[in-house]
């Protein structure tokens, strides 16, 4: 169904402060994995603020939707999804990735609430994820386990390996999201190992496959409903998206999978992302 012009403001609104937090944490930590968290947010704002049955009073409710994060390095912009939500206070985010700080690098599940899987060994998320959800499927639980991959992880063969099995056995209560931003740490996805055809793949591996603009809050909601609707077997959403979204000088640019900033290129990311959301 789709979205009224009044939650696409809010999700507008929300996607913007969450990507200047991301900045700021980024300053804070002295570094961070900046550009694959830009990327991700508006997947990110949809899954916190509209579909998982969460409640961050209670981290370890059983009957909680599952979010794995597959791509574990994106902490920088995962962290204060999780302390808008309230999972834990905003002021720890000044610690990110500090000595003895409970937030480091990678988010571990068992130091902060709200982190369902420890992840940022790439290619571990989407057959911990199916795990989860064949596990529910086993109890007969009703909630949904939501996965997120870089697409530079689908280098790896146990993303190919779950794949295949989540396709074996019909999973159909996981949902799997791929943030396609087509860049990794040594450059071009196509350039480091080619994925092409990417859409051919999945379906190869048993997949019904939804393609959609990343940043159109419209085409991911379509796709996710879809997902959680289909019952006759799994359902990926290769969600195409820029790298370093809404800072001019981090879009496309591999460079900018991990980077550190100064005050002067703090003010002139908030100042991208801000001119970013006024034309919009």
């Amino acid at each position: 169904m789709a979205l009224t012009e009044q939650e696409i403001q809010e999700f507008n609104k929300k996607a913007c402060q969450l990507r200047k937090d991301t900045i700021d944490t980024v300053y804070w930590a002295g570094g961070g994995h900046v550009g694959g968290s830009l990327s991700m947010m508006e997947i990110m704002v949809l899954m916190y603020y509209k579909y998982l049955n969460i409640d961050p009073s209670k981290p370890q409710w059983d009957d909680r939707d599952r979010f794995v994060m597959s791509k574990g390095h994106a902490g920088v912009g995962y962290a204060p999804v999780l302390a808008d939500k309230g999972y834990f206070p905003f002021d720890m985010l000044k610690e990110f990735n500090h000595t003895h700080s409970r937030l480091g690098m990678h988010l571990d599940g068992n130091k902060v609430p709200g982190v369902d899987v420890s992840t940022g060994s790439l290619g571990h998320g989407l057959p911990i994820a199916l795990g989860l959800a064949l596990g529910a499927r086993l109890q007969g639980k009703k909630w949904l386990t939501y996965c997120l991959l870089g697409d530079g992880e689908c280098d790896e063969g146990s993303v190919w390996e779950a794949a295949m099995a989540a396709s074996h056995f019909k999973v159909t209560n996981m949902i799997t999201i791929i943030d396609r931003n087509r860049m990794m740490i040594d450059g071009p996805t196509e350039d480091v190992m080619k994925l092409e055809p990417f859409v051919d793949k999945w379906k190869a591996f048993g997949f019904i496959v939804k393609e959609v603009d990343g940043h159109d809050y419209n085409q991911l909601v379509d796709a996710i409903d879809f997902a959680i609707a289909e019952e006759s077997g799994p359902v990926v959403i290769i969600a195409n998206t820029v790298k370093g979204k809404c800072v001019g000088f981090m879009e496309d640019n591999y460079q900018w999978h991990y980077g550190g900033l100064d005050s002067e290129k703090v003010t002139e990311c908030k100042e991208c992302i801000d001119n970013y959301y006024c034309e919009i």
